[in-house]
């Protein structure tokens, strides 16, 4: 597994220094293609068919760091010119389609198809697009590929009908080539709701801001608010029979899980989207049920109206909670929550997400750079008390009304004992990650992606956030 991987970023190294060497002008147009795709299959099958090419505004991506060597994703896409037969642009991603594989409805052979598109630097001639995809060892295999001839009409079009929709700078620091770009749209806001949106939005960026390292960051952001009006105010919720007329799709009980808040309409996520030049994608839904998602390099979803006053912090800790899935491709590292999930890490097999691991040991420990001198591995923590705690939480009902009053004293005694922890602020191996009890690690106590706390990201997060900022910043692209 180790020698593909390091084989393929030596490729697209070295195909990123020709793309580089090149020029960015000989190769692509100042413009976006936005390619639209089906993804179909059931467990331990799937398909794409192309659906339709989209050239849409500027390119708001770097115009350097055109071949990804993060090494995140369940999936890459690869973009080859055919003139040359080198790759020009690559990235990786995850999608609705790979979570929704390893659910009881896709075990019992049920097929379904999701809507997914993948956006480019606009080129100037015909490129061949493919998609890879990681198999149990983590290595990438080829399941799709097309031709896209931009000069042909029948495959690409010109100009693309979207909404007319009104976009704001809450950050702006930049030409997007050389900023992280976030776009934040709104779900479930009526008219009469768009100031509460306005306000909503702010708040959110700024939770984003306080929280490190992002706070240490912000002048290499800029962040667009896009105003997306809906018919109703609030969003699907299918276990309780509502369903609203709103703009983007958006609903709880996604996979089963009534907390998960995803969207499948990925064409109008898109095409409100294309209003602002984004990297990334934060989905607000006008909604007091608490809940919210993230898919890497998709989008991140929170819900916006906490009705008790005491608890308006939790909608902080989802935002950007959720934002670490969608733009660090980092793991969840809590393990007592229930999901929709079956077998999502399969054992023995290294995560590609840069903060859990399968290792029990420094040597093959992908954070082993960071650990702290002299720390035991794994690394004691009151796992124990812990999961009794845990244990007797999860007998309290999450949707009754008076969940959080019950709640509030076992999340306390949680707090106390990672507070406590003799290797509170060490990075180490801590066994609980990744919905699994055993056999998979995290590398500190606690951290924003484990405890529902305002908890800052552990030291490996921070090096994975960091490490992403700096792919999409650096103005020379090293």
């Amino acid at each position: 597994m180790r020698r593909t991987v390091v084989a393929l970023c030596t490729v697209c190294l070295c195909a990123g220094a020709a793309a580089g060497g090149s020029g960015y002008d000989a190769l692509f147009t100042a413009r976006t293609l936005r390619v639209d795709l089906y993804h179909t299959g059931t467990k331990g099958e799937e398909h794409y068919a192309l659906d339709r090419a989209i050239l849409e505004g500027p390119w708001a991506g770097h115009r350097v760091n055109l071949i990804d060597t993060l090494n995140l994703g369940e999936y890459l896409l690869t973009v080859t010119d055919r003139g040359t037969n080198a790759p020009v642009y690559t990235r990786g991603f995850s999608t609705v389609f790979n979570e929704w594989q390893t659910t009881d409805e896709a075990g019992a052979g049920v097929t379904r198809t999701f809507a997914e598109s993948v956006r480019l630097p606009a080129p100037r001639r015909a490129v061949r697009l493919a998609i890879a995809r990681r198999d149990r060892r983590m290595e990438f295999h080829e399941i799709f590929s097309a031709v896209i001839d931009p000069a042909d009409p029948a495959q690409v079009v010109a100009e693309h009908s979207r909404p007319r929709l009104n976009v704001a700078a809450l950050v702006e620091n930049g030409p997007p080539a050389v900023k992280v770009d976030i776009a934040i749209l709104g779900d479930g806001y009526a008219a009469a709701d768009m100031e509460k949106y306005r306000r909503d939005a702010a708040r959110f960026t700024e939770d984003l801001f306080r929280t490190h390292p992002f706070r240490e960051r912000k002048r290499d952001f800029n962040v667009w608010r896009v105003d997306v009006v809906s018919d109703e105010s609030g969003i699907d919720v299918p276990g309780r029979g509502v369903w609203k007329r709103h703009a983007l799709g958006a609903r709880y009980d996604t996979f089963g899980s009534a907390r998960y808040v995803l969207t499948e309409d990925n064409r109008a996520v898109r095409d409100a989207a294309a209003a602002a030049p984004y990297d990334f994608l934060c989905i607000l839904v006008n909604d007091s049920r608490y809940g919210g998602g993230g898919i890497y390099n998709l989008y991140a979803t929170t819900y916006t109206d906490e009705q008790a006053a005491d608890q308006q912090w939790q909608m902080d800790y989802v935002f950007v909670h959720e934002f670490g899935h969608s733009f660090a491709g980092l793991a969840d590292e809590y393990y007592t929550s229930s999901t929709g999930y079956n077998d999502f890490y399969l054992p023995g097999v290294e995560p590609w997400e840069p903060n859990i691991t399968a290792a029990s040991g420094a040597e093959r420990l992908k954070w082993r750079t960071l650990l702290s001198p002299g720390i035991p591995l794994p690394t004691p923590w009151g796992k124990a008390a812990y999961d009794s705690l845990e244990a007797l939480r999860g007998t309290l009902d999450r949707l009754a009304s008076d969940y959080y009053l019950k709640r509030e004293p076992y999340r306390r005694k949680e707090a106390e004992i990672l507070a406590s922890s003799p290797y509170r602020g060490e990075v180490g191996l801590f066994e609980g990650a990744g919905y699994v009890a055993k056999g998979l690690y995290r590398p500190s106590v606690d951290c924003r992606m484990f405890s529902l706390s305002l908890a800052d990201f552990d030291p490996v997060c921070s090096a994975a956030i960091t490490r992403m900022i700096d792919f999409y910043s650096d103005p020379a692209g090293r």
